[in-house]
């Protein structure tokens, strides 16, 4: 007698039972399917700091993971997702650690959400999160030139935007095109118009096209962006696909540095969950992330040294 495999999706919610498993024994609230994930998760060879203040005035702080190595490290700054209205960056310690244990320094900051803030306050945030890390990267073992910007959902419309409309770094006289790159994870690029019952996206980026504009990266590619990695499930109930596909070709328009991945059958929370080790088979994410960044070093520097491949 034979037997048929698994279905991916019989084996995905086997996954997601041990994990929510360890989750409620853990306990927790919102955030228990990320400590299920996070309890998963390896440790060893990496330091981290936790609470580092970077914006005294808001009394926000960000999280580091970086690898226990000698010599020059890349730095990925990760901005989550959730719908720009809730999110921890506790939550994410497996996308640090994930990248930390490949020789990769990654700072998780938080930024305040709507309603405290609409998108000049949560985008001011990220700002001053990448401007931080920027004067910090020797510090934390990298180099200026080779600072990337990483995020998932809410938080790639974030990074993608600091990464085109060169606005928002400008206080900090940086640019985008000062950017290693930018890695986008099913983000929200071109979302107009924002329909009338998404009434907190409403009230965050506004009612009129002119203020949702602003909203928009894809509205502010003109040709002088940092390299972009676009990855995005083909199954996303979420962000729909059409996201990705508009900025890709807005890049490309434009001569820009572009790689759009479309993973068939990945939905939105399985591409970025196939960074921790319970997925990490669902989907090549880890694998699209380190080659990206392996391949797009400082441009002064000529070539990373070798990212781990001994990982988690």
């Amino acid at each position: 007698m034979t037997h048929s495999p698994r279905p991916r999706w019989l084996a995905y919610a086997i996954r997601c039972t041990v994990v929510l498993s360890i989750a409620f024994l853990l306990g927790g609230c919102e955030g228990t399917l990320f400590a299920g994930l996070n309890a998963t998760n390896r440790r060893s060879g990496i330091e981290t700091q936790h609470g580092v203040v970077f914006d005294p005035a808001h009394g926000l702080k960000l999280d580091i993971y970086r690898p226990v190595t000698a010599g020059h490290v890349p730095i990925v700054v990760f901005f989550y997702g959730g719908s720009w209205v809730h999110g921890e960056r506790s939550w994410y310690r497996f996308v640090g650690t994930a990248l930390a244990s490949h020789g990769i320094t990654v700072v998780i900051p938080d930024y305040r959400k709507y309603p405290q803030v609409k998108m000049d306050g949560f985008m001011q945030d990220a700002a001053r999160a990448v401007a931080w890390t920027y004067r910090h990267a020797e510090t934390l073992g990298g180099a200026p030139d080779d600072l990337f910007i990483m995020g998932h959902s809410a938080g790639g419309q974030i990074g993608a935007l600091l990464a085109t409309d060169a606005s928002w770094l400008a206080p900090y006289d940086l640019h985008p095109d000062q950017l290693a790159g930018f890695i986008g994870l099913a983000g929200c690029y071109d979302f107009m118009p924002i329909p009338a019952n998404e009434q907190d996206m409403l009230g965050m980026f506004g009612r009129d096209a002119a203020s949702q504009a602003r909203a928009q990266p894809v509205r502010f590619v003109h040709g002088a962006e940092p390299s972009m990695l676009l990855l995005q499930g083909s199954a996303d109930r979420e962000v729909d696909p059409a996201n990705a596909l508009s900025l890709a070709h807005a890049l490309a328009t434009h001569q820009e540095d572009v790689t759009l991945r479309m993973y068939p059958g990945t939905g939105h929370n399985a591409l970025v969950f196939a960074l921790s080790r319970p997925f990490r088979a669902d989907a090549p994410t880890l694998e699209d992330v380190l080659h990206f960044i392996q391949t797009h070093p400082a441009a002064a520097r000529g070539q990373h040294p070798a990212l781990r491949s001994d990982g988690e």
